[in-house]
């Protein structure tokens, strides 16, 4: 159901098979090497079994990523723990952050340098947006708890910059930092203003990106 439907997911089916073949291998290889640094009381392949395989981990990120559902709903939908699909999470972003954005066959793109040398390469305009995410509070005794309370709906939030061209195509979205982060402050940290052809999307400062 999930892969089927594009809404879900924003991914066809094909993209998704894509993505379980390159990123799986590498998911596999980092959780052994991962198993294999510290001391094991059982033999390798002893204790339990996976409750989620690749495949449901990737898709519950996906979802996660999309709609922002929360950890607590997924853990209901792929009937696991929460913090299951939290360690799920934490293991796949990043792995497609690494794997970047595919603009053409031969052009995929990793970080903002690349990001910036495509766009004044091929003379693409490209726009720069900010984004709110909600996030669970943070855990009490935390030193920067507060910052993680937007300004706007005062809500619990992290926020990201994303940098997308002329059709909307992301190109390269920002590690999140806490809602507090005024989005001029945190557009100017990897100084996009200081490249030709990046544009902001509001004039003098950026707004809410869920529309990208």
């Amino acid at each position: 159901m999930i892969i089927s439907n594009r809404r879900i997911t924003g991914l066809t089916g094909d993209v998704i098979v894509e993505l379980v073949a390159e990123v799986g291998p590498l998911w596999h290889e980092r959780h052994e090497a991962k198993l294999a640094c510290r001391p094991r009381k059982r033999a390798v392949g002893g204790g339990p079994k996976h409750q989620l395989v690749f495949v449901d981990r990737l898709l519950a990120t996906l979802v996660h990523l999309r709609h922002s559902a929360t950890h607590d709903v997924l853990a209901c939908w792929f009937s696991v723990d929460r913090s299951t699909i939290t360690r799920a999470i934490g293991e796949v972003r990043p792995l497609l952050a690494e794997r970047g954005s595919t603009v053409s066959l031969d052009v995929r793109l990793r970080t903002l340098a690349e990001v910036v040398e495509y766009l004044g390469t091929s003379g693409t305009t490209g726009i720069i947006d900010g984004t709110e995410i909600r996030v669970r509070r943070p855990a009490v005794g935390r030193k920067d708890r507060d910052r993680f309370i937007s300004d706007k709906n005062k809500q619990n939030a992290v926020k990201s910059m994303v940098v997308t061209d002329g059709e909307g195509r992301v190109l390269w979205c920002s590690p999140a930092r806490p809602a507090t982060c005024a989005d001029i402050t945190h557009a100017r940290r990897p100084q996009p203003r200081l490249v030709p052809g990046v544009e902001n999307a509001d004039e003098g400062d950026v707004h809410d990106a869920h529309g990208l």
